[in-house]
């Protein structure tokens, strides 16, 4: 063989077309319930949160703190695919706003304050080997953020003496005035004969009097930032004297392009005249930058993050940006949008393979965005699902990993429950999000709460969803290319009546008509005055005609009505979520409706028995492909309590209706998939109730989507995922 010179090898190297690596990117790996973390013998119902976190120094064990319970959590993350409860560490009289790590302790600001106008609170010192409480210092006033310098010589608390919002609409000053304190550590003990007190009043142009410090941040340097949230001012401060080295106003900012108005629909259009920024969460960016999380608690928020230079200047100012990747994702919070929009909140920031990198945590939006400091504008990476109301984070480099802690906990409604999440960077794709909207007239088309859904007869990989009533003054159906990933949403069209969005309609059901068009199966309330009824559209959304049940139903009705709807040649079969007050126990109506003799008829659906007490289940979908129509069955159910989100099938021979008003024939049905399995494993986070939507293209292939309730009391979180051929699915639940 001849052999090949060095220059010759170079240049054929040269020549050859390489792949290009793949950048990292973050994943959620774990989801951890933060009830599981509560002391033996509590009620497991118990009222508990996870607000901030921190993480041991060699980042298998986190630490949070649980303000509703009075404790702070320990979690052990050794294997961060499968945490484990760690223990818990009460504060008898105490309400903990904060943790921060020092060497082997636990650093943790108690509020025992009796009422705002009387302040008080001490900075407690904890064991990480044993949970126990080893020593508390006096603060002085209402503890909030807590902060470790780098090098490990200091701690800083913000008093932040806060307001009473009730009081004078919240007009500052209410005194007495918050501040500081800053002390030194010895083997991460703080030193409390030395704490030093570092007054704050006079600063801002904001209630001067009365500042109200919120967030902490130390840099390489120990020098200190800190938000005055309320004063719309940042304050820089020399750890290692106390004095205040430099401040200034985080100014104001005029938003065009939001949706400004809490309406039931969303629409990118409303213009906010100049607000406060009102900052929140801040951290260093080196040693001459700082970023900081604009949620407003007063006058202000103006929906995203500004990275302000030491001097006060603007590096880079986000705008509504953030917000429209969290738009694109369904992730926009109209029941709550106004001043607010997503509301960020918390901020981390790290770096992960050399690259710094800045976590924006929404609290509204319920999600966490992900962006590259370059030095200049930061570079959008991704988005991450949250949980409900992300509030604090902490990133573990040496280990790749990151976990945020969302602090609502919906128990009392039988809701989601306050989880920790973990997130571990590493090569792949984003697994989230499933689905996204693309952009029309300069901005994102809005969506969420697809409650229902359908394949376009014509093409495979095509689909039509639809919003349910949490945009109820903007009904609307949306086209869904699901050839990409993530899948897309291309095209939106409002339901209109005369013109005019069409009003009291509950989407939950969708299918083509055979013309272009589609009939709509709307879920009533009669609490609300909304009927039940079937509503038929043209392509452009235009009312044609409008069907309501007939009185032999109404009798009998219950607000939990239409939840699927099928065209079989001329006849539409609709799925009643639950039984109404006329049907046996654990059974439900498929309805049937004949366009040409306009005629009802019904047969009984066998429900499974109820998983637990207080839970119900009932249908949220009915599609059908070749000769089986195909429902999905499942409880109300969240998280780890979730039993059983399933799709059955019915044989198209079987559907043989009654008259209404007289005995009813009951089906037989054929469970053909467990879903529970599959949604535990998309996004590794807790089992969302709402499984809500499913459809199957023209080629066989199955497609679930799932209900984000308008990101109301809502993770946010839409899932929407392929399931194979449906001939298949008998044999994967076998397996």
């Amino acid at each position: 063989m001849r052999p090949i010179h060095l220059p010759a090898l170079v240049a054929l190297l040269a020549g050859t077309a390489m792949p290009a690596a793949a950048e990292p990117v973050f994943n959620r790996i774990a989801s951890f319930p933060v009830a599981a973390n509560l002391p033996a013998g509590t009620d497991p119902k118990s009222a508990t949160s996870a607000e901030i976190v921190a993480a041991s120094p060699d980042g298998n064990t986190l630490v949070y703190s649980d303000s509703p319970h009075g404790g702070i959590g320990f979690i052990d993350i050794t294997d961060a695919r499968a945490p484990k409860a760690g223990g818990y560490t009460p504060f008898e009289g105490g309400e903990p706003t904060s943790v921060a790590v020092a060497g082997t302790n636990v650093l943790v600001g108690v509020n025992t304050s009796q009422n705002r106008a009387n302040p008080s609170g001490f900075l407690a010192t904890v064991a990480f080997a044993d949970r126990s409480i080893a020593a508390r210092c006096d603060l002085g006033g209402q503890p909030d953020s807590v902060a470790v310098s780098p090098d490990g010589s200091l701690v800083a608390v913000a008093i932040e003496n806060e307001r009473d919002e009730d009081v004078n609409d919240g007009a500052l000053p209410q005194m007495p005035a918050g501040f500081v304190v800053i002390l030194p550590l010895k083997n991460g003990a703080p030193d409390c004969a030395s704490l030093r007190r570092v007054e704050l009043t006079g600063l801002a142009e904001v209630g001067a009097d009365d500042p109200e410090p919120e967030f902490v941040s130390f840099n390489e340097r120990n020098e200190l930032a800190v938000t005055l949230q309320e004063n719309n001012h940042i304050v820089i401060i020399d750890g290692s004297t106390g004095k205040v080295t430099g401040h200034f106003s985080a100014g104001a900012l005029a938003l065009e392009g939001v949706d400004a108005q809490d309406d039931g629909r969303i629409a990118f259009t409303d213009t906010i005249e100049a607000r406060p920024r009102e900052p929140d969460a801040i951290k260093w960016l080196g040693t001459d930058r700082l970023v900081v999380a604009n949620e407003g608690d007063w006058k202000g928020g103006t929906r995203g993050f500004t990275i302000f230079n030491r001097d006060g200047s603007i590096s880079y100012e986000s705008g509504p940006s953030f917000e429209m990747e969290a738009a694109k994702a369904g992730h926009y919070p109209d029941k709550r949008s106004d001043a607010k929009g997503i509301e960020p909140e918390g901020l981390e920031v790290a770096e992960f393979g050399g690259k710094r990198y800045i976590f924006a945590l929404a609290e509204r939006g319920s999600v966490v965005g992900v962006y590259r400091d370059t030095g200049a504008a930061p570079e959008f990476v991704q988005l991450l699902p949250s949980g409900i109301s992300p509030e604090g984070a902490v990133a573990i480099p040496g280990r790749n990993l990151i976990a945020t802690v969302n602090e609502a906990d919906l128990v009392e409604d039988d809701a989601a429950r306050s989880h920790v999440m973990l997130y571990e960077r590493s090569e792949g794709t984003p697994a989230y999000p499933q689905i996204v909207s693309v952009e029309k007239d300069g901005h994102p088309i809005g969506w969420g709460a697809l409650g229902a859904l359908v394949a376009d007869p014509a093409q495979p990989e095509r689909f039509f969803a639809a919003s349910d009533s949490a945009y109820g003054k903007a009904p609307t159906i949306y086209a869904i290319d699901a050839g990409s990933k993530p899948a897309r949403i291309t095209d939106a069209t409002i339901v209109t009546e005369g013109d005019k969005p069409a009003a009291k309609l509950d989407i939950e059901g969708v299918t083509p008509d055979d013309n272009g068009g589609f009939w709509l199966a709307s879920e009533g309330n009669p609490e609300k005055e909304v009927p039940h009824q079937l509503v038929h559209v043209d392509a452009a959304g235009k009312v044609l005609e409008k069907v309501t049940f007939p009185a032999a139903l109404l009798e009998h009705q219950t607000r939990f009505g239409a939840e699927g709807i099928a065209k079989v040649g001329d006849r539409l079969w609709i799925a009643v979520q639950r039984p109404w007050k006329d049907d046996p126990k654990n059974t439900t109506k498929l309805l049937a409706y004949d366009l040409t003799s306009k005629e009802w008829g019904a047969v009984r659906y066998p429900l499974e028995a109820p998983p637990a007490e207080g839970a119900w289940v009932g249908l949220s979908e009915l599609t059908v492909s070749g000769d089986d129509a195909y429902l999905i069955e499942r409880d109300n159910l969240i998280g780890d309590a979730a039993r059983l989100k399933q799709i059955t099938r019915v044989a198209l021979s079987n559907l043989k209706p009654a008259p209404l008003g007289g005995d009813l024939p009951t089906v037989s049905k054929t469970v053909v998939r467990d879903l529970l399995p599959a949604l535990r494993a998309q996004t590794n986070g807790y089992v969302v109730d709402k499984v809500e939507g499913l459809a199957i293209d023209r080629d066989g292939n199955g497609f679930v989507v799932t209900d984000n309730d308008g990101v109301d009391d809502s993770s946010g979180e839409t899932l929407f995922f392929g399931i194979g051929r449906m001939s298949d699915q008998s044999a994967a639940l076998k397996n």
